[in-house]
């Protein structure tokens, strides 16, 4: 049976190729359906008739608002079509909405695994990417080996809405650590220090880390075609600051790297991929 995959941005249209390279049939659906008129998959005209084609659906979206309206709109998933199907939604959720995600599809006898990604376009691809799961024991170990064809690190944590805050939580590391990268870049540009070098020189040094490796081609290039974007690194901040509001517990070192993002939006730039932060530095 074919594996169904809703919402075909970067990242989707990243995790569906791997997917499809690794022997996977799929039937797609995006809202917007100029967008995945040429890829090489079957298209769905609605949520709903994927559903009604497979028994397994990833759904891989930009937030809560855009995942509700793939189970509760016009033609959505939750019906009674949905009872012993599984939804994989692999979307950065704000961490109550996915308590009302994952009551809603079990109510109705359908299976809903929390799963958002860690990683962008380059490790999709690869099948390199880590993934953090939440809900049921025995609806995790059922999807696991398709998970494998997709995420190289992969976590489960059974406590429903886990794996939302733990994603909340690495994103910090993301953004903190890409605005860092990013002014020092600039600075040491300021200093008649080549780029290139530079950035050779922080990958051995203090700056190690998976993100720099990520995005050292797109620094020095100043390639900014989104991989991750503005818009999704400050909305993840966003909700990661709501988060620490709830738990009324302060959360110091989240509140610089989110205003840097949001002046990104505000400048226009929200599409570009997070790294174009750099801007803000090269320009001053």
């Amino acid at each position: 049976m074919p594996i169904g995959f809703i919402g075909l941005g970067n990242l989707g249209q990243a995790i569906c190729k791997r997917l499809s390279d690794v022997g996977e049939t799929l039937v797609v659906y995006n809202r917007n359906k100029e967008k995945i008129k040429d890829l090489p998959y079957e298209k769905a005209d609605t949520p709903r008739d994927v559903l009604l084609k497979c028994d397994i659906v990833f759904m891989c979206l930009f937030d809560s608002n855009a995942v509700s309206h793939i189970l509760s709109g016009e033609n959505g998933l939750l019906g009674e079509i949905i009872e012993g199907k599984t939804i994989i939604d692999l979307t950065t959720n704000h961490y109550e909405d996915v308590l009302k995600f994952h009551d809603a599809v079990n109510s109705m006898n359908g299976n809903y695994l929390e799963n958002p990604v860690f990683g962008s376009v380059a490790p999709a691809l690869k099948g390199e990417l880590t993934v953090v799961s939440s809900g049921k024991t025995e609806v995790f170990e059922a999807v696991k080996p398709l998970l494998e064809k997709i995420a190289k690190e992969i976590f489960h944590l059974e406590i429903p809405a886990s794996a939302t805050k733990m994603k909340l939580i690495n994103n910090l590391c993301l953004g903190s650590f890409m605005a860092t990268l990013a002014e020092c870049t600039a600075l040491a540009e300021s200093c008649n220090i080549d780029k290139t070098k530079a950035l050779e020189i922080l990958g051995v040094g203090g700056g190690q880390s998976l993100v720099l490796k990520a995005k050292t081609q797109k620094l020095i290039d100043e390639d900014f075609s989104a991989h991750f974007s503005n818009n999704a690194i400050n909305k993840d901040l966003h909700l990661l600051q709501d988060l620490a509001y709830n738990l009324k517990l302060p959360l110091y070192s989240a509140c610089l790297p989110k205003e840097l993002f949001s002046k990104m939006k505000m400048m226009g730039k929200g599409e570009e991929d997070f790294s174009s932060i750099y801007q803000l530095f090269k320009n001053n």
